[in-house]
């Protein structure tokens, strides 16, 4: 069975692209031009593997969107990538924020995004290979069993992008994580210029963690990676 990519895009001719696109990769196309409309097929309960979301839309905007997916349980779970005329920084961590597992700033070539779009599907049916439910350190807390993260007790909702990401940190305490790698593991290709991506979800991930300056969790080695602290 084609695995069902949802596009939600006002600019018609674009929408062209990626129907052709997407197609020719063998996915099963469904497009939209305003976020209602694709709101009003998720509700007739049709299928939908992967949602490419534009932030500048008609009505509902893409970030709005992006937030009642998230915050809807049937919904959360899909994965969605920004495909965005916004390259700049803030718009980038704005849509890390609220819940988007990957961002792409046009122009971009289509190959560049199937393969994005195969690296997000693969992640996203993982399971995380563990030795038990649980994994802490300090006042962080993984459970994998409820795919939950917890700080001093409280809950922190992070993208899958992000919870993978914490989730190798912190297996590997006290140890650079290459760049290369995390990228391979978290997600699933080799591509040098996902450098900055990565840089972007880290920003995002501290943020999210309240990590403070003279108590960093998570550590950056320049030029090699990234490494969880010990406290």
């Amino acid at each position: 069975m084609k695995q069902v990519i949802y596009v939600v895009e006002d600019d018609a001719g674009i929408m062209g692209l990626y129907a052709m696109a997407l197609e020719n990769a063998g996915f099963e196309f469904c497009g939209f031009n305003c976020a209602e409309d694709m709101f009003a097929k998720l509700a007739e309960g049709k299928r939908c593997d992967l949602i490419i979301l534009d932030i500048m839309l008609p009505g509902m905007s893409g970030l709005e969107a992006l937030g009642k997916l998230k915050r809807n349980a049937d919904f959360a779970a899909i994965p969605v990538i920004i495909a965005s005329a916004k390259d700049d920084e803030k718009n980038k961590i704005d849509g890390l924020d609220a819940g988007a597992d990957d961002y792409v700033a046009k122009p971009f070539s289509m190959n560049e995004l199937v393969a994005r779009i195969r690296a997000n599907l693969r992640k996203s049916t993982a399971t995380l290979e563990k030795d038990a439910d649980k994994l802490a350190y300090g006042d962080i807390e993984i459970n994998d069993r409820e795919h939950e993260v917890h700080v001093n007790g409280q809950l922190v909702q992070l993208t899958l992008k992000e919870y993978n990401l914490l989730h190798l940190l912190m297996e590997n305490i006290d140890t650079v994580v290459k760049r290369d790698r995390i990228l391979s593991v978290v997600w699933d290709y080799d591509y040098v210029g996902e450098t900055r991506t990565l840089d972007m979800h880290i920003k995002s991930l501290r943020s999210k963690l309240g990590e403070k300056t003279d108590k960093p969790y998570i550590a950056t080695v320049r030029g090699v990676g990234y490494k969880f602290c010990k406290l």
